[in-house]
C-alpha cells in the first residue's frame, strides 16, 4: 500500500534518500507530518516573551488610566457648565461683586494685589502659563486631563473658586494664583519650579 502510495505521488523513496536527514525547515514541511516542527520552524513561531507582555499590559493599562481621566474630567465639566447656568443672576438683580473684564493677563495682572504680590510678578506668571496653557481657558492636556489656564489636575478642583471654573477665565485665574500662593509662595518661584522641573 505504502509503495502504491509513493507510486501515485510520484515520490520515489530508496535506502540512500530515507537516511539522509533534511535539509532545510522547508524540507522538513514538505516531507514530515503535520505535527513536525524543525528548531528553525519552532523559532520562527515562538510567541512573545514575559516581559514584552508585562510591557504592553502595562502600556494598555496606562492607556485606560488616561481614557479614563478625560472622561471624569470632561463629565465634571458637564456637571460645573450646568451648576453654573442654574445659579446665573437673575435679571433684575444684583451680583455680589462686579466680574473682572479684560484678557485674562489683563484679569491677572489686575488679581495679583490680593495675593499679597506686586505687579512686578507678572513677569514670571505670563511666561508660566503660556508654557502650561497659552492662557486659554479650555486647554486641556489630552494624556493628564489637567484643565484651564493653570492646568488644574483634575479640572474639578478650581470648583472651590466658582462654579463656573470650566468656563470662566477669571475664576480659573483666581484658583491657580491661590495654588500658587499655597504650594510655591509667588509666581516667580512657581516659575523657577517649572524651568527646574518642567511642571509645576
Amino acid at each position: 500500500m505504502i509503495a502504491a502510495s509513493a507510486a501515485a505521488t510520484g515520490l520515489v523513496l530508496t535506502s540512500a534518500n530515507a537516511s539522509k536527514p533534511l535539509r532545510t525547515a522547508a524540507d522538513a514541511g514538505r516531507f514530515s507530518m503535520a505535527g513536525d516542527l524543525t528548531r528553525a520552524s519552532y523559532q520562527s513561531t515562538a510567541g512573545p516573551t514575559a516581559r514584552e507582555v508585562h510591557q504592553l499590559l502595562a502600556r494598555t493599562q496606562a492607556a485606560d488610566r488616561a481614557l479614563i481621566a478625560r472622561r471624569e474630567a470632561a463629565a465634571q465639566r458637564q456637571r460645573a457648565r450646568r451648576q453654573a447656568a442654574q445659579h446665573q443672576t437673575l435679571p433684575g438683580t444684583s451680583a455680589a461683586a462686579p466680574a473682572p473684564s479684560g484678557s485674562p493677563q489683563q484679569i491677572a495682572t489686575s488679581m495679583l494685589a490680593q495675593f499679597g504680590w506686586s505687579s512686578s510678578q507678572f513677569r514670571c506668571l505670563d511666561p508660566l502659563w503660556e508654557r502650561e496653557s497659552g492662557w486659554n481657558p479650555s486647554a486641556e492636556n489630552p494624556s493628564s486631563g489637567a484643565f484651564g489656564i493653570p492646568q488644574a489636575l483634575p479640572g474639578a478642583k478650581m470648583a472651590s473658586a466658582g462654579a463656573d471654573w470650566a468656563t470662566n477665565g477669571a475664576t480659573q485665574i483666581r484658583w491657580g494664583l491661590g495654588y500658587i500662593k499655597a504650594t510655591y509662595g509667588s509666581p516667580c518661584a512657581a516659575w523657577s519650579h517649572e524651568t527646574a522641573d518642567g511642571w509645576y
